[in-house]
């Protein structure tokens, strides 16, 4: 098939991070759309990062919706092409692209018509409302671009390819990073400027997918970008995607209610310092979500294949990375906390406040890295329903335990254990769910 790559044979190590790499790297480049826009915003002030704040829950719920089509891709493609299936990676790759455009669609209209009702849940000033409901009516415009694009990135890591969206996003990072500026201060449009400098970001990096997918790489033999949805395709898509979009909804759902907590215990800073905060620690989140998603398609195609001792062999590898990096991170959170905090939101109160939240989230971070890494274990041998589960338990239990936390005296601190206790379960109960069915899973006929 035109443009792929062959996970099944050669050096697993090196066949693992080369294709690991390039995914972290696309995932900070991610992170950094938002991070480059709390860094200029935190320029205007508390209440301008109080209003990107509340709107990247919601982004947060648009990520997970896309991850439908991306995981779908990734694994749907890479078990099809380690299976030798030409003919079901491609229709597989046409499906995601078709109904990632779908979603994107239905989900900005709803997000656009209840744009307001939404931000009424952080009980927000007026005027921080109106500035995020005017800001996310922008970011709106750009969802089926970034839809359609979460779907070729998996399609391309699917392939083994994951250097080219690599260097897409980064490409789009380099204009938000050239238009932020620009648009915030020098044209004087402030927040509404760093949401039409990301719109335009966006729109770039779709138009480079599209180029590459049909133009250069011909990417499957060029396969089509909208196709009449088959019930075969599309049941095997959602049976894959829909656990892993359904908790992560639910999980940005629970994150719009403890964002509401920390509004009530500390007003907008209370809010700022657990959006921002978030984004922060997702520094440790992108890298073990990269992991994750190469480990993913790296397991998808040996385990089509019946390469049991390579999936094997992978999954100890990752596993050990992501221990060491969550480690280290989280010792850098605990000790330098609030210093890290202040270069994103140079405020006295805030990087008080954020400090705090990142001090005692450093303690779970290793068990974060943990639990996202082994996602790709569930992923990758198609079975999305464990970690689902294991992530909507413990994300809806924070809540009670961050308001019984918050009643004995413990204020915002409170929500900030509720957050990094539940982490560290999350971790330990998905590490076991994988023990406990790995004999079974991998009780195959290793082909040679």
């Amino acid at each position: 098939m035109q443009g792929i790559r062959n996970l099944t044979e050669g050096p697993v190590n090196k066949q693992l991070f080369r294709l690991a790499i390039p995914i972290m790297s696309t995932s900070f480049i991610q992170m950094a759309y938002s991070l480059t826009d709390m860094a200029w915003v935190g320029r205007l002030g508390s209440e301008a990062v109080a209003a990107i704040g509340a709107v990247s829950i919601l982004t947060w719920m648009t990520c997970s919706l896309l991850l439908l089509n991306k995981v779908g891709a990734e694994v749907s493609v890479a078990q099809s092409i380690g299976a030798k299936s030409t003919d079901d990676a491609k229709a597989f790759a046409s499906h995601n692209v078709t109904i990632s455009i779908i979603f994107a669609c239905l989900w900005g209209l709803a997000l656009y018509i209840f744009t307001y009702p939404v931000l009424d849940i952080f009980h927000l000033d007026s005027e921080i409302n109106f500035a995020a409901g005017s800001y996310l009516r922008v970011v709106i415009l750009g969802f089926p671009f970034i839809f359609a694009s979460a779907a070729f990135t998996g399609i391309y890591n699917a392939a083994g390819r994951s250097n080219i969206p690599f260097y897409i996003s980064a490409a789009g990072l380099v204009l938000n990073m050239i238009l932020d500026p620009l648009f915030i201060f020098v044209f004087k449009w402030g927040l509404q400027g760093a949401a039409y400098a990301t719109l335009l970001a966006q729109t770039l990096v779709f138009g480079l997918f599209i180029y590459k997918v049909r133009f250069k790489d011909r990417l499957l033999d060029g396969f089509s970008f909208f196709t009449p949805l088959k019930k075969v395709y599309t049941r095997r898509i959602f049976k894959l995607g829909m656990p892993v979009a359904l908790f992560n909804t639910l999980y940005a759902i629970a994150g719009l209610f403890l964002g509401q907590i920390a509004s009530t215990q500390r007003g907008h800073i209370g809010l700022l310092a657990y959006t921002t905060g978030g984004q922060i620690e997702a520094v440790s989140w992108n890298t073990s979500q990269g992991l994750s998603s190469a480990l993913s398609a790296f397991v998808a195609q040996n385990y089509a294949a019946g390469k049991i001792s390579r999936v094997v062999h992978s999954w100890r590898t990752a596993l050990w990375f992501a221990m060491v990096f969550g480690s280290v991170f989280g010792l850098a959170l605990i000790f330098r906390g609030e210093e890290i905090f202040a270069i994103f939101v140079p405020i006295r109160e805030a990087y008080e406040v954020g400090g705090e939240y990142l001090r005692i989230d450093g303690y779970s971070q290793l068990f974060m890295m943990l639990e996202i890494t082994m996602q790709g274990m569930f992923y990758g041998i198609g079975n999305t329903v464990p970690p689902a589960i294991i992530s909507i338990v413990f994300n809806y239990m924070r809540i009670p335990l961050a308001l019984l936390l918050i009643s004995l005296g413990m204020g915002i601190s409170g929500l900030w254990w509720a957050v990094c206790i539940t982490t560290i379960l999350k971790g330990i109960v998905a590490l076991i769910w994988f023990l406990a069915i790995r004999k079974k899973k991998f009780a195959r006929v290793e082909v040679v």
